[in-house]
């Protein structure tokens, strides 16, 4: 038996009990399909086919997944046979059951904020009872430590293709999302007030990694080049990321959402905001090439979303502001390029969750200290996202810091994130993104520290007194608002001045310069 002929023996070919259309079974593991025409959830017993209910329509999201699809994994080769989506109150995901020809397991390729996880379905001899599943808290299963990453109520909304399991559509389906130090994400799905969670386990996986072939994307079925129009103002708008639910209207800057059945309606008016007051320094669209890893190669990043950010005003009324580029790599997925005051930093979502002992975080080998905690806001947005954004969004943030470079937990709702981000120089970041002068003088606020040498640094003080002397002297003579130049340059809405606007409130004079802060990363979404 060649190798080619080995996948048409294990095919079983039966009718649709509800409208007679074939089903065909590509592997005779799988006890349960959806009939492509009438959409009946089918269960298979012995030679028979009996309907056990119908399946509601798919979203479509225009995923690069497919039936059909076929890639390798540790060099044994699978085939994407089926999917089950899932909704909750954020939106929805897709988990596609994967089959692995010669040995015969099933496992899930299911999405996991902008990334993808290859997951395998693992027994579970005394799984941990729903009540005791606390977010942020540590747990054990199977004898190994996670922590609790999201508590999601969801439903199993639709279904295609063969399962591993017959698929309980509607039903409520609460799922605790568990990771770990070893890069591992964890996942019990409670289907059904009195069963038994299931259980599995897996790790990211770069889809280009696993030479894929036959995907969605190789057919019309994609955002790319599908010109929407706003439904706020009617101005065109065109996606270009499959895996992106909103976008920013570049007339009006309405945030629309894009899911649901594009089809029928393509774009949804999420909600209004003003627009912003100066444009970012690096354009959306724009290509640059940076290495997530010091010393490591560089990739193509492309900036595909932009959002400005401020701390909550904490009880002395501080506040601080910074700027978050989404950057977008077909191989590796998102990162985010973060402006604040202390510098520029490139951030990367964690699969996995650091140990915590104390006040510090323990990340593959490294201690971060704990630094600061605070409440980050979203204020204005531009381009595209893998998540669904929210209005003035805001999540807590506790950053960590160690000679690894800067560990950020966020928590929005019932779901923490973290994240990994090392400092990156501005003229690092002009050369990449080829910034001209005007724009690279924009982003030129690295921080500079005092020489080593003491007489110097005696020297740097004492300039430093002196300028600032001389500079409230001049600010008391001076009558008119300084922050009109920030007003004049960036615009009333933008950072630079409403930053100068703040400082002003806390020392009560005119003047000031941006002084932004915070390192977390924009995120979120379940999945």
């Amino acid at each position: 038996m060649t190798e080619d002929q080995a996948p048409a023996q294990r095919r079983w070919r039966a009718a649709c009990p509800n409208c007679g259309a074939p089903v065909e079974f590509a592997s005779s593991a799988s006890p349960s399909a959806v009939c492509s025409f009438c959409r009946s959830t089918l269960l298979r017993e012995g030679e028979v086919l009996r309907k056990t209910g119908e399946s509601a329509e798919l979203f479509a999201d225009y995923s690069p997944l497919q039936i059909g699809t076929q890639g390798r994994f540790q060099n044994e080769p699978f085939t994407i046979l089926g999917r089950v989506q899932l909704a909750y109150e954020g939106g929805r995901w897709n988990e596609w059951h994967a089959y692995f020809d010669n040995s015969g397991k099933s496992a899930y390729l299911s999405e996991d904020n902008g990334r993808f996880v290859l997951s395998w379905p693992l027994p579970l001899a005394q799984p941990p009872a729903r009540a005791e599943l606390r977010l942020g808290a540590q747990q054990i299963v199977d004898g190994q430590s996670f922590r609790v990453a999201a508590l999601t109520e969801a439903s199993l909304h639709a279904a295609e293709g063969e399962l591993p399991q017959a698929p309980r559509l509607g039903e409520p389906v609460f799922v605790v999302e568990l990771r770990s130090s070893r890069d591992e994400v964890g996942s019990l799905e409670f289907v059904g007030p009195e069963a038994l969670p299931r259980w599995s386990l897996g790790r990211a996986v770069d889809l280009p990694a696993l030479q894929l072939a036959q995907t969605r994307e190789e057919s019309a079925a994609t955002w790319s080049g599908r010109s929407l129009q706003c439904p706020s103002c009617g101005a065109a708008i065109q996606p270009e990321l499959s895996q992106s639910q909103s976008i920013t209207c570049g007339q009006c800057q309405a945030v629309v959402e894009l899911s649901g059945d594009q089809a029928n309606a393509p774009a949804d008016l999420h909600f209004h905001q003003q627009a912003i007051g100066t444009p970012p320094p690096i354009p959306l669209g724009r290509t640059g090439h940076l290495a997530l890893e010091r010393g490591g190669n560089k990739l193509p990043w492309q900036v595909v979303g932009f959002m400005e950010r401020c701390s909550a005003p904490d009880d002395e009324g501080e506040q601080y502001f910074w700027r978050e580029y989404l950057l977008f790599n077909k191989a590796q997925g998102f990162a985010f390029l973060v402006d604040a005051t202390e510098g520029w930093s490139l951030v990367r979502v964690l699969t996995g969750a650091p140990d915590m002992v104390m006040n510090s975080a323990r990340w593959q080998g490294q201690t971060f200290a704990l630094h600061e905690r605070y409440s980050a806001i979203t204020t204005h947005v531009l381009g595209e996202f893998y998540w669904k954004v929210q209005r003035d969004e805001r999540c807590d943030v506790t950053d960590y810091r160690g000679s690894g470079g800067v560990l950020s937990r966020e928590q929005s709702g019932n779901e923490i994130t973290w994240s990994l981000g090392r400092s990156i120089d501005s003229a690092e970041v002009g050369a990449a993104f080829r910034l001209d002068k005007t724009a690279q003088a924009r982003i030129q606020n690295d921080p500079k520290p005092l020489s080593g040498n003491t007489g110097d640094t005696l020297k740097g003080i004492a300039v430093f007194i002196f300028i600032a002397l001389l500079l409230i002297v001049l600010m008391k003579a001076c009558s008119r608002d300084e922050c009109e130049t920030y007003e004049q340059r960036f615009g009333a809405q933008s950072l630079e001045y409403q930053q100068c606007k703040a400082n002003q409130r806390r020392s009560g004079y005119s003047g000031g310069s941006y002084s932004g802060g915070g390192s977390g990363f924009g995120g979120g979404g379940h999945k």
